[in-house]
């Protein structure tokens, strides 16, 4: 299944800013850009493909639904908005759900549930319903804690007292572990021991051979101790 791509229409940074992270956690969607009005969010539209709008109602210059008004092929639009007044209006305009601000990520993901993806050229189907219980864990890096949802993990490097976790979406996250020890932590979920230096997520590999594994878009190496059971986890997965 294809992603979706998304555009944000929002004016107030921090609040786009959570869009952003929202998007990045979600694997049904993708983040195509991040617009601060409606005329810059329009020349956008007229050269990149969009899937769907996350719509602020107060915007500077044009107002949402007014802008949304002047769209002859919309994209399918959640709105945002901490206004309820114009809940009416917008699903007049046939728009997929309205987020009333604040609101947390269960709530987003209940609008994306309604979503719908392409399955073919011509046809439609509801998109997978996503769950807002997925496991994660908050990892130290660099004084802060960092949200990491073990489902998006692609593997995991040993850099000595540290390790660098590579995650879907490009994004990494190096936090103080020594890989048995993330390996032990992790040791009833999908990761595999492949090397010395490295884990990685079985459902994420692309190919493997004897002596490396694709993933990520990357090549690792499997190391000679660790080659028969690497063999035979993968055999039986």
């Amino acid at each position: 299944m294809s992603l979706l791509r998304c555009l944000i229409v929002e004016d107030e940074p921090l609040a786009a800013e959570g869009l952003e992270e929202y998007i990045r956690q979600t694997p049904l969607l993708e983040l195509a850009g991040t617009c601060p009005d409606a005329l810059a969010a329009l020349d956008f539209l007229k050269k990149h493909p969009v899937d769907v709008l996350f719509l602020d109602i107060h915007l500077p210059k044009l107002k949402g639904l007014d802008f949304l008004k002047t769209l002859q092929h919309r994209p399918q639009v959640i709105l945002t908005t901490a206004y309820h007044q114009y809940a009416l209006e917008g699903y007049e305009l046939d728009v997929v759900d309205y987020l009333l601000k604040p609101f947390g990520f269960p709530r987003f993901l209940a609008a994306v549930n309604k979503l719908k993806t392409t399955a073919q050229p011509g046809s439609l189907q509801s998109a997978a319903p996503i769950s807002p219980n997925r496991p994660f864990r908050f990892f130290n890096e660099n004084k802060r804690q960092v949200k990491v949802y073990y489902d998006e993990i692609l593997y995991v490097e040993s850099l000595k007292e540290y390790v660098k976790i590579y995650l879907a979406g490009g994004k990494k996250v190096v936090t103080k572990f020594q890989i048995g020890e993330f390996e032990d932590l992790l040791k009833a979920g999908n990761l595999l021991r492949i090397h010395r230096s490295f884990l990685v997520a079985k459902d994420k590999i692309e190919a493997f051979s004897a002596h490396e594994i694709e993933v990520g878009g990357e090549k690792l190496p499997v190391g000679r101790s660790y080659k028969m059971q690497v063999e035979e986890e993968l055999k039986n997965f």
